[in-house]
């Protein structure tokens, strides 16, 4: 009877065993958006017209995270209004409050806890609402520290927008934002960059950058070379980018141009998602 019991409690403790090293490992869907100011006058394209678009298309996808650019305050609380399982944080980079476009980062509070967070001005003074070098506009960056819910596993977030004029503004900006990385993560966690850049893919600024941070849409297994900025349909160029380190692969990446509530587009930017494997 005795070693009846013993084989049964052998047997499963290696059931157990095994069955935790066969668990899927843990990932983490980021999509990076443009979500087109709301002051724009776009004609059939402004916001009013195509704005339903925006929470139907994050419910599809259902993203872990997300960073938003040129986002108004109005446009993002009609996202949590209408996405109840997110939760965001941003500043307006003309005051640091409310005042002009948001770098806004969410996070679906269901799978995912955030811990800290904050702004900082590409700039040579990053801590005061600032232009920086030969920018054309203020220009920021929003960071935080998070941990999925279900495995625990932690990651550092940056999302920025940088300049659409000046060359030095942006060279300064992402050589500020690997700084800042550095400086604030000092643990090395798993981290992502996510933003428009304004920059080409084949521009040296986004060469170097890929030395330091893996960009999605080339190391992807599964992946697409469309572009991101389109103009309404009236071109088609790459300036929008996931980066990421220290996680273990990028499962896939994609450029998502479906049409969403009806809208024929959803900005003058499509979003790009990537699902990253810790």
């Amino acid at each position: 009877m005795k070693k009846s019991i013993f084989v049964v409690c052998a047997l499963l403790g290696a059931l157990g065993a095994f069955s935790a090293c066969c668990q899927a490992p843990a990932t983490l869907k980021v999509v990076s958006y443009n979500i087109r100011m709301l002051p724009a006058d776009d004609g059939d394209n402004s916001w009013e017209f195509r704005k339903e678009a925006t929470p139907a298309m994050i419910k599809s996808v259902a993203p872990d995270v997300f960073g938003i650019q040129e986002a108004f305050k109005e446009q993002e609380l009609y996202i949590l209004e209408n996405c109840k399982d997110y939760k965001s944080v941003g500043v307006g980079r003309d005051d640091g409050v409310d005042k002009g476009e948001r770098m806004s980062i969410f996070w679906n509070d269901k799978t995912v806890k955030m811990k800290e967070w904050g702004t900082f001005w590409l700039s040579e003074t990053p801590d005061v609402p600032s232009k920086g070098w030969d920018a054309a506009c203020r220009r920021t960056a929003t960071w935080g520290f998070f941990q999925m819910k279900k495995s625990g596993k932690e990651f550092f977030y940056v999302n920025t927008h940088l300049d659409h004029r000046g060359q030095a503004a942006r060279r300064e900006g992402l050589a500020m934002i690997r700084e800042q990385i550095a400086r604030r993560n000092p643990k090395q966690l798993p981290m992502i960059v996510t933003g428009d850049f304004n920059i080409r893919q084949s521009d040296s600024l986004i060469v170097d950058f890929s030395k330091v941070m893996k960009n999605a849409r080339v190391t992807a297994e599964q992946t697409d070379s469309l572009g991101t900025f389109h103009g309404w349909g009236k071109t088609s160029t790459i300036i929008d980018y996931v980066f990421y380190d220290g996680f273990a692969a990028c499962k896939s990446y994609k450029t998502l141009t479906d049409s969403y509530a009806g809208k024929p587009y959803i900005s003058d930017h499509y979003p790009i998602v990537a699902v990253l494997e810790f």
